[in-house]
């Protein structure tokens, strides 16, 4: 004869626990996912900011000026160390040797922009001196780069300095 299968009392379809039927939308949203791809980009943010600096340490003058808008291209920095050292980027450059350098850099790029960046002990004239350079080696458009919260003209610190 047959053999018949006997189903558990208290419901003809059920189920054991809490089970979704097939088709059903998920409710709950699982961010562990989420959270690993955050923490990933924290730690690359982490070990990059640092490197993204300019590595010529100099102590530069405040002023009340507030930044210059970014360009696509990489700016190129010019340095003036306190010891009267010049710098293009990161590479010491002789003085007698920077208006040449400068002009073979000015025919690569696309934007006559440089930035200046001198230490604040330096005589104005020293300054002037580089700035003709800049000029004589076919960058027109100067930046000075100083800090932000110096002393404004009329003798009010600049916002953000607490005082």
């Amino acid at each position: 004869m047959g053999a018949a299968v006997q189903q558990p009392s208290g419901g003809g379809d059920r189920r054991r626990g809490r089970r979704r039927r097939r088709g059903a939308p998920m409710s709950e949203i699982n961010v562990t996912p989420f959270v690993d791809v955050m923490l990933v980009l924290l730690i690359i943010f982490m070990v990059a900011a640092p490197l993204m600096t300019v590595g010529v340490p100099v102590e530069l003058p405040k002023t009340a000026a507030g930044a210059l808008p970014g360009d696509e291209e990489e700016p190129l920095t010019v340095t003036m160390t306190a010891e009267g050292g010049v710098e293009i980027q990161t590479t010491p450059v002789a003085r007698d040797e920077l208006v040449p350098k400068l002009r073979a850099i000015a025919a690569e790029r696309s934007s006559d922009r440089v930035f200046l960046r001198a230490d604040g002990k330096i005589a104005y004239a020293d300054v002037m001196q580089v700035m003709g350079a800049l000029n004589a080696g076919g960058f027109s458009n100067v930046g000075l780069v100083t800090d932000t919260g110096g002393p404004a003209l009329d003798g009010r610190q600049a916002e953000g300095t607490g005082q």
